[in-house]
């Protein structure tokens, strides 16, 4: 079967899973790949999945499929926020909070 190149393509963006949180498209093609193993969770692959409306298409080998279904990130997160907002403002009463939280 052939096709036209017009056919096949029009308008497309290429976007980050991050940057696409909270927004839905009809077609979505996700690229996974092992050379990339540092960025696959099954968290990312769950948000880039479940972005896609009508049609969702893993492209990858299984292995880095499987790895990312296997590997559940932890939660917690190394920003270094709080660190920052003492340093930014000891004296305030969010700073504090953020002291006694940590």
């Amino acid at each position: 079967m052939s096709y036209d190149y017009a056919d096949l393509c029009e308008l497309a963006w290429a976007v980050t899973v991050h940057k696409c949180q909270g927004s839905e498209y009809p077609v979505v093609i996700f690229p996974l790949f092992m050379q990339h193993s540092v960025l696959l969770s099954r968290n990312l692959l769950y948000t880039g999945l479940t972005r896609a409306k009508q049609l969702a298409l893993l492209v990858g080998p299984t292995k880095a499929i499987g790895f990312s279904i296997k590997r559940v990130m932890d939660q917690q997160r190394s920003t270094a926020l709080a660190e920052r907002l003492k340093r930014l403002e000891p004296n305030m009463r969010e700073a504090r909070i953020i002291d006694e939280l940590i």
